[in-house]
This record gives C-alpha cells, structure tokens and sequence, in this order.
C-alpha cells in the first residue's frame, strides 16, 4: 500500500517541522513523538520516509523496528545459512544495518526492553555498530534517522 503524501498532512505543525529538519539535517540524530492513538505519526513518519526514498534513489528507505525483535535481529548475528552451507563463519546484518542511510522507525518506543534501547541510543549517537560475538567480530556504519512514537 503506497503511503499517504507527507506534503497532504494538515495541521500538526511542529511534528511535521521536527521531521523535516531531521530529514535536511540527520546528524540531528531523530524525534520523539508523543500524541494520542490515531493522530497521523506514523502516517507522517511513513509519509516522510516515502519522500525521502524518491527524492534520493536511496534503497534504505524506511525501517520500522518491532516491538518484539531480538537483540541479535536488531544488531545482527552469525549468518547459520553460510556456516552450514560453506563452512564459513560469516555475519548476517540485522536492522540496524538495513536502516543505514534511512530511518528507523519505533512504534511504542517506551514498551521496548531498556537494553534494546541502549543499543539503538549507542548506534544512533556513534553512527557504527560493532558486534562481538559467536567467533565473529564485524563493524559497520550505521547512520540513520531515529524516530521514536
């Protein structure tokens, strides 16, 4: 389903501001937005990261992270399919990752597990991810705009 036009939203003003500035400036780092259920922020959020795709040819678009991903699905993990396959150790990117470049978006962010946060805020503020674990070490950029409701 083709998302509703950010430029057709009517009315909240500083939302639509908040968004805008993150999308000219991402090292703003994101928003937090607050309002009542039904009141058009994810609309707006989606609306905003459909513009930006189209405006840049960008492939990261819009990453909505959910409630009940794992840590290991947020930051990544050891890739099973090539170990198995090849016999290789090898890493499988997670969200963070997928979102570089874009937004990552989080719906009911005050529900997620306070670790899941921490990651998100550490990644959000250096702009790289760095992952130890399971015989692996892997590092990679992960600039994106964070937007939390």
């Amino acid at each position: 389903m083709k998302p509703y036009p950010f430029s057709a939203i009517v009315g909240h003003d500083q939302l639509r501001l908040a968004l805008l500035l993150c999308a000219v400036r991402p090292e703003i780092g994101g928003a937090l937005i607050r309002g009542e259920k039904g009141t058009a922020k994810s609309t707006a959020v989606r609306g905003l990261a459909a513009l930006l795709s189209a405006a840049t040819d960008s492939d990261a678009g819009l990453v909505e992270m959910p409630l009940g991903a794992t840590e290991d699905r947020v930051i990544g993990s050891l890739d099973l399919q090539r170990v198995l396959r090849d016999g290789e150790q090898a890493f499988a990117p997670g969200l963070l990752a997928r979102a570089h470049g874009g937004v990552l978006y989080v719906d009911e962010v005050n529900l997620l597990h306070d670790h899941l946060v921490d990651v998100l805020l550490d990644a959000a503020a250096m702009g790289r991810v760095h992952i130890e674990r399971d015989g692996i070490s892997h590092s990679h950029e992960a600039r994106f705009v964070l937007i939390g409701t």
